[in-house]
């Protein structure tokens, strides 16, 4: 099911040729609120499925990720989000990968130890079932806390009863990377089997951190290999007790956070904490279609349109064959 994916480490001019070699245009990423999965690309996509969304970072230096795909996080009173700010110095682009750091606050009007990077793509872009693959490496230190994962999209029902599912999490000085989902039966509930697995792993090192969400199943990968899975129940109690709430669209977040002292250590303040991500991509199977896909540009008033090609359109065509909202029309 799994193409070659590069990764092995390799040097920021490395990184950038190579990313520049696997697409014809580059230059869309600017433009449009999918990157470039509107355009024609070279990225192969794994059997039986197509690529109906990437970021590649690849814009200049001191680049903002494209707004019109990512936002900042909010500031809350969770371990990962309490210090997030919306700030160049957290968060940027650099040789070709978004930057989300965590550094010591000096700004004494804002009563916080340090500011910390994320960015999301929640009402921009949120999808239902297929592969998301993330390409990202860490520095590992003591209070270390990062993390490529997914929320539902509001409106939903409070937290862990609409989900959440980790792609990858590290914490400290672990070699060591976290793959994890939440739920109503999972976490109030206490039935953590399944729900639940890390492997070793060089987490400084580039790795590709991959999902496989299908109506039965998630199915976590590393460079291509999978590592732990989660299935819906067959039996009544258990999804009546929220144990696979995972049936809606949900969004992705990127974000370098710190411990506070539970599960990752409290931070260093004196540490610069940092972790790079290479690209993001997003493949849903052919016959379902592009289904559950929002974008920002990709709409005409309340609907999603794309042609039979998975191309994103601003109107329903007056003729032929086109996706609206998940479903075939027929102009």
């Amino acid at each position: 099911m799994f193409f070659c994916i590069f990764a092995a480490k390799s040097s920021p001019i490395e990184s950038i040729m190579r990313k520049l070699y696997a697409r014809i245009f580059v230059a869309a990423l600017a433009f449009s609120p999918l990157g470039a999965a509107a355009q024609e690309t070279d990225i192969e996509a794994p059997e039986g499925y197509k690529l109906v969304f990437h970021d590649e970072f690849d814009l200049p230096d001191g680049s903002q990720p494209n707004p019109e795909i990512w936002s900042s996080s909010a500031r809350r009173h969770s371990a990962w989000n309490r210090f997030i700010k919306d700030d160049p110095s957290v968060v940027y682009i650099e040789d070709g990968a978004l930057v989300c750091r965590a550094v010591k606050n000096t700004d004494p009007s804002d009563d916080v130890d340090m500011i910390t990077g994320a960015r999301e793509t929640k009402d921009k872009f949120y999808f239902t079932y297929g592969i998301v693959e993330v390409r990202l490496k860490t520095i590992r230190h003591k209070g270390n806390f990062p993390a490529a994962w997914m929320m539902p999209q509001p409106p939903t029902e409070t937290w862990p009863n609409a989900g959440e599912i980790d792609i990858f999490e590290t914490i400290d000085n672990q070699q060591r990377a976290w793959h994890t989902v939440h739920t109503n039966w999972t976490y109030n509930m206490g039935n953590k089997g399944n729900s639940s697995y890390n492997e070793w792993m060089d987490v400084d090192d580039w790795h590709v951190y991959g999902l496989d969400w299908s109506e039965e199943e998630i199915q976590w990968t590393v460079d291509g290999e999978v590592v732990g899975h989660y299935e819906k129940s067959p039996n009544d109690y258990p999804l009546e007790c929220g144990q696979w709430p995972f049936t809606k669209p949900f969004y992705i977040i990127l974000n370098q956070s710190v411990g506070m002292g539970t599960w990752a250590a409290n931070p260093d303040l004196d540490f610069t904490y940092e972790t790079r991500f290479d690209y993001v991509r997003v493949y849903q199977r052919d016959e379902t279609g592009i289904r559950d896909v929002r974008n920002s540009k990709a709409s005409c008033g309340d609907d999603v349109i794309y042609d039979l090609q998975g191309r994103s359109l601003m109107e329903r065509p007056q003729q032929g064959v086109c996706i609206v909202n998940g479903k075939k029309v027929v102009g």
